[in-house]
């Protein structure tokens, strides 16, 4: 099993920065895909970016350039850095763990942070 806990979010103006971490327990996170999804009200919960276990990453096209996704594997922690937020940016922010088995993947959440971006 893997917990996940955010922590990091907040009220920020438009144009400044935050940081987002996530914490896992559990003994694979080293061999796992993370990510970082978010969910605006009335909205479906999109992909932010997420990192795999060698360390490469994706990102949505609405943050490339502003956001950056890392991982330490000997912590345990993947970290989202969100620089020149925008109002759009707001929304509740959760960490995600995808382990994949023989016949699907398996997604683990934590309880999600939220995000508030003033214009």
């Amino acid at each position: 099993q893997v917990q996940l806990v955010e922590s990091g979010g907040g009220l920020v103006q438009a144009g400044g920065s935050l940081r987002l971490s996530c914490a896992a327990s559990g003994s694979i996170f080293s061999r796992v895909t993370m990510g970082w999804y978010r969910q605006a009200p009335g909205k479906q919960r999109e992909l932010v970016a997420d990192i795999r276990s060698g360390g490469n990453t994706n990102y949505a096209d609405s943050v490339k350039g502003r956001f950056t996704i890392s991982r330490d594997n000997a912590k345990n922690t993947v970290d989202l850095q969100m620089n020149s937020l925008k109002p759009e940016d707001t929304a509740v922010y959760y960490c995600n763990a995808r382990i994949p088995t023989i016949l699907y993947e398996t997604d683990y959440w934590g309880q999600g942070t939220k995000v508030t971006v003033s214009s």
